[in-house]
Parts: structure tokens; sequence; C-alpha cells
């Protein structure tokens, strides 16, 4: 039987060349594997298993597709964190906050509605894919603003190049850069 990290592997398209500055491996065929697709949520979830969360965060974009199949896993809800995005009206109350340089060298005002993320709550990051820690640093102190429980991030793949990194985050993922 093939492992879901196997199959991340075999689904897993590199873009460039020879002739390129640089490689890198392009997840979009991920969601077009039906079983693949089928897996992932589950396989994340199992990541944290144990680890009761009470909510699912998810980063747009790719955060957003694979944080709410996490979530039906658990059995728990989801709440999107927005980028460069903030109320709409007065009383669209929001919690934000900048985050360090992410993998392209940008800073990103992250966040999610207020009332979305409490201090009972025990939550669970996550997204595709975690670079730098940047973005998913800064999600965890929007938890600690929230006075909820940060349990940590599950990713597909790790491309942290820090453990210390690693730890301070609780990163969890089902494969690591290197073996894609």
């Amino acid at each position: 039987m093939t492992t879901v990290a196997a199959r991340i592997r075999e689904a897993t398209v590199v873009l460039g060349d020879r002739s390129d500055d640089a490689r890198y491996p392009d997840p979009a065929a991920w969601w077009r594997v039906p079983g693949l697709l089928h897996e992932l949520g589950p396989a994340l979830a199992d990541l944290f298993a144990g680890a009761e969360p009470t909510v699912v965060l998810g980063p747009e974009s790719r955060g957003c597709l694979l944080g709410p199949l996490v979530a039906l896993a658990l059995g728990v809800g989801f709440v999107e964190v927005r980028k460069n995005r903030g109320p709409v009206f007065d009383s669209d109350a929001w919690r934000t906050r900048t985050s360090a340089p992410d993998y392209r060298d940008r800073h990103l005002t992250l966040g999610f509605r207020r009332r979305l993320v409490g201090s009972g709550d025990r939550v669970l990051l996550v997204d595709d894919w975690i670079e730098t820690g940047g973005q998913a640093r800064c999600v965890q102190d929007l938890v600690a603003d929230a006075e909820a429980t940060w349990l940590g991030v599950a990713v597909i793949v790790d491309g942290l190049r820090r453990n210390e990194e690693r730890r301070r985050l609780t990163v969890r993922s089902l494969v690591n850069v290197r073996e894609l």
C-alpha cells in the first residue's frame, strides 16, 4: 500500500529546467489526484493525534483549501487567516498583525475575525508548505493575542532550515522538502 507521503512525492511536479536559475516543486498537482486529495485532511490531522484542537486555522490561499479538509477529519470548525485584508464594517472586529518577511521577502498583514477564536480554543494551523516560518509565527502571535492555546502547524511540506524554528512552532509534516 502506498503511503500518503509517497503519493505526494509522485504527484509533485518540479518546475524549471537546467537553464533556469532555480527549480521549485509545484504543489498544484496534489489537488488533481482524487485519492490523494481525499487522504490529505486525515493525514494532516493524524500529525496531531491526541492534541484535541477545537479549531483549525488556514492562511490564504492553500491553507484555506487544506484547512477545511483537516477540520472535517477532526470534527471541528475552520477559520480562514486572511492576508492584507481587514474589517469591512466598523462592527467587523479583526485581530491583525504584520508578519516577518515570508519566503518572497514580503511583510503581510495577517488576521481573522475576533469572534471566531477565543480563550477556550486549542488552535491548529494548517498549510501546504512552510519555508521561513514568518507567517506561522505571525499566526502564533495572533492566537496568543486571542488568549487561545497554540498546538502547532501541520503542513504537507516542511522546508524550514532551522530546527529551533520547527520546535518553536511545533511543526509536523508529511514530507520534508529534501524528499521532493
